[in-house]
């Protein structure tokens, strides 16, 4: 059986296509620039990669590339699209209504478009991408994989705001939090390299990518998260703001004349390490400035990494005892330069970073261990998998076996578990970087069999 993973962005289209009687990724690749003249596609297949560029002016067309692709006699890895039983896509917001993953009908398809003003920088791409797919593929079924369903475990004094009680009551105004599939993935994975129960774990996991968010985990379920009613709140992102004081917004309307859509593009799409450094959201490139000397491009990593240092203090005072510290996404996993500024001063609360081993800690193939031998709390660096989450969460809701996170055991809870995908990988990794062996957290029989 064959599942396909579609995360649909507002001009990219994201794909993963998974063999899950052998456990195995098939193809993985993206879309990027629909809308504009020509759309390049990257497609990644039976160790292979091509880069090829096609005119896809919609999602539709964007899909119908994908889908020809995957079955072409040179490239393809399925012989014929029948073979994909089930389609999971990612959804960012399922507000109140959604707390675990569905089967998309027409009244869930009515649903998401009602709450398109929660999430208007990612909710049209969502139902933009199912009604292509459904469309390319109407006789199979399509699951939601909600972004939001891993938060709905916070407490009510940890998502309501101190705002006039009516706007929750009437508007749905709260806390929601995101990234729920990648902190599904990294929590239960946390868990097994901790050797224990998944429920019986406290954890703090930070997300770090272009969006970036951190989450408090006790006893395997969220308690509290950064991001808020939509993904602006908490840590400072590629061109987010993050934290800031809400009397800016009326503030600058009123002196500086702005529009509130001008103030919710500026926000959003002008801050953050953008509007910091006025010219880049990578942190290669800003990392690569305040070496040469670019004090606005240091001020920016300064920013970044003393905002996510008070987040991880906060949520270890929330949580009590913390057992690990994980980094994960792109920036967690591979920027090691944030991770131990934001990481460095905390051995008062039993956080001990371990600076060679964190400056080694450059590989998305494997869980790395960077804390030193005597840290009371791990820090783990865990490349995470959305794509896994989505579908063994679109399996089960295929197969009537689907439940909440708390109740359902996925397969990368296994402490022998092994990223089939990640595992040729990382044995090229470890060629070139034969200094990994002594980061990698696995049990010495596993490293064995994965021959490392």
């Amino acid at each position: 059986m064959v599942i396909m993973t579609l995360n649909c962005g507002s001009s990219s289209v994201k794909y993963q296509v998974y063999d899950w009687d052998n456990r195995d990724v098939l193809a993985v690749g993206a879309v990027e620039r629909i809308g504009q003249e020509v759309s390049p596609i990257d497609h990644q297949y039976n160790g292979e990669e091509i880069v090829k560029e096609f005119p896809c002016p919609t999602h539709k067309t964007a899909i119908e590339v994908i889908i020809n692709l995957i079955t072409d006699e040179q490239h393809g890895v399925l012989s014929n699209i029948s073979d994909i039983k089930a389609i999971g896509h990612r959804v960012v917001h399922g507000g109140e209504l959604f707390k675990q993953s569905v089967i998309i009908n027409d009244t869930a398809m009515a649903t998401f478009e009602s709450m398109i003003h929660l999430a208007p920088l990612h909710m049209p791409a969502n139902i933009l991408g199912i009604k292509a797919a459904q469309e390319v593929l109407p006789d199979i079924t399509h699951c939601a994989i909600m972004d939001t369903a891993w938060h709905q475990t916070m407490p009510k004094e940890a998502f309501l705001y101190a705002v006039p009680m009516e706007w929750y009551e009437n508007n749905n105004v709260r806390r929601y939090g995101f990234h729920g599939t990648s902190y599904i993935y990294t929590a239960k994975r946390a868990a097994a390299l901790l050797g224990k129960h998944a429920l019986e774990t406290n954890v703090i996991i930070a997300h770090i990518g272009n969006g970036a968010s951190i989450c408090a985990v006790k006893n395997g379920v969220c308690i509290d998260t950064s991001m808020g009613l939509t993904p602006l709140e908490g840590l400072i992102m590629g061109t987010r703001s993050g934290d800031m004081d809400p009397a800016i917004i009326p503030f600058m309307i009123n002196t500086a004349g702005m529009s509130a859509d001008e103030m919710d593009t500026a926000l959003n799409t002008k801050s953050g390490l953008l509007g910091i450094t006025g010219r880049f959201t990578d942190r290669r490139d800003i990392k690569k400035n305040a070496a040469a000397g670019d004090e606005a491009c240091q001020m920016a990593i300064d920013m970044e990494c003393y905002r996510l240092k008070k987040y991880i203090g906060a949520y270890t005072a929330a949580l009590g005892k913390v057992d690990a510290v994980i980094m994960t996404a792109g920036v967690g996993e591979m920027a090691s330069h944030i991770r131990i500024k934001a990481l460095s001063g905390l051995e008062n609360i039993g956080i001990n970073i371990d600076t060679d081993k964190n400056e080694k800690a450059m590989c998305r193939n494997a869980e790395l261990d960077i804390s030193t031998a005597d840290s009371p709390v791990r820090i783990f660096v865990i490349p995470t998998d959305e794509e896994l989450v989505m579908t063994e969460d679109t399996y089960a809701l295929l197969n009537g076996t689907y439940d909440i996170h708390i109740n359902f055991t996925y397969s990368f809870q296994s402490p022998d578990y092994v990223n089939k995908a990640r595992k040729a990988a990382f044995a090229r990794d470890m060629v070139k970087l034969p200094y990994l062996r002594d980061l990698v957290v696995y049990p010495p029989a596993l490293i064995q069999e994965m021959g490392i």
